[in-house]
């Protein structure tokens, strides 16, 4: 019934509405008290659409002659005040008081003292799409075995020569080991005095290395002696038939050592 009047960007008939009916919902406890209230939001929306519109469309036209009316009667403009001289019809202004300017320029500083607005140095950024990339195929990586086969001579050769280093080394120490077995059998052969290196920590720790290779393939086995200090023997072959045959017996430890202890 009192839509126009609501309509009105003068009238406050809407936010009363909305206020009486925030009022009235804290009470709803029906079903149908819920539906009128959702109705009635309905209702309030499309007003205040409606409202919205109209508001934008008399935004949009701007009135140059009634602003300039509205602004000289700020300035304080006297249109019954008349200069007698003849002098006056030249002078720009006559009619406006001497301390026009000052007010209005007091009055519109008041809405610039605000943060500057952000600009871009270089402009806003482009709303286009970027353009889409060229899409480079990439060479196939060859196989396996073709990188295999594309080693450098020499670099192979080193792995070569590196892994018959440690072999031969191994071998070597193991001939040690059954020598030193052999020429006193019932002597037990102290393992830290087996690898130890007096004048050189890292030969040291290269020889306990390569004997790791003769407990890992079942050539020589370390055990406690009556003072708890590991010893080391090789094992015959016979004795290494029965190790394989026991799995469960062949184990592995990491031991450390560091240039305090080997001192």
């Amino acid at each position: 019934e009192n839509r126009e009047a609501m309509l009105n960007s003068k009238s406050n008939r809407l936010t009363e509405a909305l206020e009486e009916a925030n009022r009235l919902f804290d009470g709803v406890c029906r079903a149908r008290e819920a539906a009128l209230d959702a109705q009635f939001l309905v209702i309030a929306s499309n007003i205040g659409k409606e409202k919205a519109n109209e508001l934008h469309s008399e935004m949009s036209a701007f009135d140059s002659t009634a602003f300039a009316e509205d602004l000289l009667t700020f300035m304080g403009i006297n249109r019954t005040e008349v200069e007698e001289t003849d002098d006056s019809e030249d002078v720009p202004g006559a009619f406006l008081p001497s301390d026009a300017w000052r007010t209005m320029g007091e009055e519109a500083s008041k809405y610039f003292r605000r943060a500057p607005t952000f600009h871009y140095m270089m402009g806003s950024f482009k709303s286009e799409p970027p353009a889409p990339k060229q899409r480079i195929e990439r060479q196939k990586k060859a196989g396996r075995g073709k990188a295999e086969q594309a080693m450098p001579a020499q670099l192979k050769k080193m792995e070569e020569s590196h892994q018959e280093a440690t072999e031969k080394e191994v071998e070597r120490i193991l001939r040690i080991l059954q020598t030193h077995f052999e020429n006193d059998p019932n002597t037990p052969i102290s393992f830290f005095d087996f690898v130890m290196d007096p004048n050189s920590f890292a030969r040291t720790v290269e020889n306990v290395f390569h004997v790791s290779f003769l407990i890992r393939d079942g050539l020589a086995k370390i055990k406690l002696d009556e003072d708890e200090l590991p010893i080391i023997e090789p094992i015959k072959p016979s004795e290494g038939g029965e190790e394989d045959s026991r799995a469960g017996v062949r184990n592995q430890v990491v031991i450390s050592l560091d240039q305090r202890e080997w001192k």
